[in-house]
C-alpha cells in the first residue's frame, strides 16, 4: 500500500466535526509572498519602460492593478480553503470551480512540523506541515494559523496518530486547546560566535556570481558604459598616458583587488547564509524525540522521534577536519521540508556529537572496531576506467591540435586523469566497512570523509548488486534499504558481501515490525 496521502471526495454529511478556516491574517502573508516573486519582473518593467518613455507614470496604474489583484487572489484562496481534524484523519478542501478534498489518515502521518517565514513570523503565524514520508511531493500543508493553534495542532495530531480512540475518549482532546509541551533537555546549541565560525567555513561564491550576472543583464542601470571606460584609458591626455606608463602596477593592483573582493564576498556570503539558516540553533531531547529549532527569517520547529531514526551520518571536509569540526545528521522516516536528512549538529566537535548519537540509540565506533577493507580489484578497475576515459581524449587533443591552446587543454585533461587514478588508490587505503551485533557502519572518502551508521533491525532490505565486470572480478555493492536515504558498501569481496547480507537479514527477520513504535 502506498504511503502517499489519498485525494478523495469527502461528503460533508458523513462528518460531525466543524470545518475551520486558517487565520484571516494569512491573506496578508499570502499576498506579500506572491508580490515578492514579482519584484524583479516589476523592476525590470519599470526600468525598461523608463528607457523608452520620458514619463513612466503610466506604469503606476499597472502596478496598482497587480497589487489589488494579488490581494483579491489571496483573500479568495483563504475563503475557499477549509480544514478539519476528524476522528481518524486530517482533511483539507481547496478550490471553488475545481474543488479538491485531501484526506490524510492519522496512521500515515510521520510527524507534524511548524515553519515560520519572515512575514508570517511578524504576523504571529506558522505553517503546519503534516509529513507522511512521501518525499515531500504530496505532503499536506496548512498555511497559516496562529502560533498557539499550530502548537496545539501539532501536539493533538501526534496524540491522535499514536492512538486516536484512547486519546479522544480518555483525555477528551480538543484539537484547538494546547496540551502542553513535554519537558525538554537541551543537548546542543550554536551561539553567534559559533555561527560566525561556521559561516567562515561555508565559503561560497554564489553571491559574487549573482552580482556579475546582474551587472551583465542590467548594464543599462549603470551611469556609464564599459565602452566609455575603455575610451577614457585610450584618450591621448596626460592622465591616460600616466596610467599607461605604470600599466604593470595597475594590473597587479587590479588582480590583488579582484582577488580580495572575491575572498571577502565568499566569506560574507557563507556567514550570511549560515546566520539566516541556523540562527538560534537549538536541539533538545524531549519525551517525543529530538526537537530542533533554527532560522532567522524562516523559523522552523521540527520534532524527530528517536525510534524513527534509521541511520545517522557524521560528515566533514578535509580542511574542517583539521580543526575538529563535523556535521551530524539523521536519516529518518519523517521528512524535513522535502529532505530526508535532518541536521541535528551542523557544526560540532566529536565530544558534542557523542551524546546526541547515544541519545538516538547508536554507538560511535571505538578503537576496538574491526574495520574491513574493500576489494582492491574494485578500485583497480575504477582506476583503469578513469585512465581510459580521460587519457585517450588527452592524447588525441595533444596530437591533433597544433596550437599551444590544444597542448594546454590536453595536459590539463591528462592531469585530471592522473589525479583520478591516484585518488582510487588512496580511497582503497581509507575506505572501510564494519558491523557489530546492532549496527552496520561505512567510512568513505578523504577530501570529504563521511561515516554512516545504520541500525540493523531498522533496515528495510539488503541487496547485492553486480555488473558484468564485477561478476567476473568477484566483488559487489551491498545496498541497504532505508526510507529516507541510502547506504551502500561498494567494492566488497563477494564472499564478504554474502556473509554480511545474511547477518543483517537475520537481524531484520528477528523483529516483528508491527510491534515497533510508528
Amino acid at each position: 500500500m502506498s504511503d502517499d496521502p489519498v485525494v478523495e471526495a469527502v461528503p460533508h454529511e458523513a462528518e460531525s466535526e466543524a470545518w475551520l478556516r486558517t487565520n484571516p491574517l494569512s491573506v496578508i502573508a499570502r499576498g506579500i509572498g506572491q508580490l515578492k516573486g514579482m519584484i524583479i519582473p516589476l523592476v525590470a518593467l519599470f526600468l525598461g519602460g523608463s528607457q523608452f518613455m520620458e514619463n513612466s507614470a503610466f506604469l503606476l496604474p499597472i502596478f496598482a492593478v497587480i497589487i489589488v489583484a494579488t490581494v483579491i487572489s489571496a483573500g479568495f484562496t483563504w475563503y475557499v480553503t477549509k480544514y478539519r481534524i476528524g476522528t481518524s484523519d486530517v482533511k483539507l478542501e481547496t478550490g471553488l470551480i475545481s474543488r479538491a478534498a485531501r484526506s490524510v489518515p492519522f496512521e500515515r502521518i510521520q510527524d507534524v512540523s511548524l515553519e515560520q517565514k519572515l512575514i508570517p513570523r511578524l504576523l504571529g503565524l506558522v505553517e503546519v506541515r503534516f509529513e507522511t514520508g512521501a518525499g515531500g511531493k504530496d505532503e499536506l500543508h496548512l498555511a497559516y494559523v496562529s502560533e498557539a493553534e499550530g502548537e496545539a495542532l501539532r501536539e493533538t495530531i501526534r496524540a491522535l496518530a499514536e492512538d486516536a480512540d484512547s486519546a479522544l475518549q480518555a483525555n477528551k482532546v480538543d484539537a484547538h486547546e494546547p496540551r502542553g509541551v513535554a519537558k525538554s533537555v537541551p543537548i546542543f546549541a550554536m551561539g553567534p560566535k559559533r555561527l560566525f565560525t561556521f559561516g567562515l567555513f561555508e565559503f561560497s561564491l554564489i553571491a559574487f556570481a549573482v552580482v556579475i550576472g546582474f551587472a551583465q543583464q542590467f548594464e543599462f542601470i549603470l551611469p556609464f558604459g564599459w565602452e566609455e571606460v575603455e575610451a577614457w584609458f585610450n584618450q591621448p591626455d596626460a592622465r591616460a598616458e600616466t596610467i599607461r606608463q605604470v600599466q604593470w602596477l595597475t594590473g597587479i593592483v587590479g588582480i590583488a583587488g579582484s582577488l580580495a573582493t572575491v575572498i571577502a564576498v565568499g566569506f560574507a556570503t557563507g556567514v550570511i547564509r549560515t546566520v539566516l539558516r541556523d540562527w538560534d540553533f537549538r536541539l533538545e531531547r524531549t519525551a517525543k524525540g529530538f526537537r530542533r529549532r533554527r532560522g532567522l527569517l524562516t523559523r522552523s520547529d521540527v520534532v524527530m522521534p528517536a525510534h524513527r531514526v534509521q541511520a545517522l551520518i557524521v560528515g566533514t571536509r578535509w580542511f574542517r577536519k583539521r580543526f575538529g569540526w563535523h556535521r551530524l545528521s539523521f536519516i529518518s522516516l519523517a521528512q524535513d521540508a522535502g529532505s530526508a536528512n535532518h541536521d541535528v549538529a551542523p557544526f560540532a566537535q566529536m565530544e558534542e556529537i557523542a551524546p546526541i548519537v547515544q541519545a538516538a540509540g547508536f554507538t560511535l565506533p571505538d578503537h576496538a572496531m574491526q574495520w574491513r577493507q574493500p576489494s582492491a580489484r574494485y578500485y583497480a578497475d575504477r582506476a583503469v576506467f578513469f585512465a581510459l576515459l580521460l587519457g585517450i581524449p588527452a592524447i588525441l587533443t595533444i596530437a591533433l591540435v597544433d596550437e599551444d591552446f590544444g597542448l594546454w587543454i590536453g595536459l590539463s585533461i591528462a592531469a585530471i586523469a592522473v589525479f583520478s587514478v591516484i585518488e582510487q588508490f588512496w580511497l582503497w587505503r581509507v575506505d572501510r566497512h564494519g558491523f557489530d551485533p546492532e549496527q552496520v557502519l561505512s567510512r568513505h572518502g578523504w577530501l570529504a570523509p563521511r561515516l554512516q551508521i545504520a541500525s540493523r533491525v531498522k533496515l528495510h532490505s539488503v541487496e547485492i548488486a553486480q555488473g558484468p565486470i564485477a561478476r567476473r572480478r568477484g566483488y559487489a555493492t551491498l545496498n541497504f534499504g532505508l526510507a529516507g536515504g541510502n547506504l551502500r558498501f561498494r567494492g566488497l569481496d563477494i564472499g564478504d558481501a554474502k556473509r554480511l547480507r545474511a547477518a543483517v537479514l537475520a537481524s531484520i527477520a528477528s523483529v516483528d515490525f508491527a510491534q515497533l513504535p510508528r
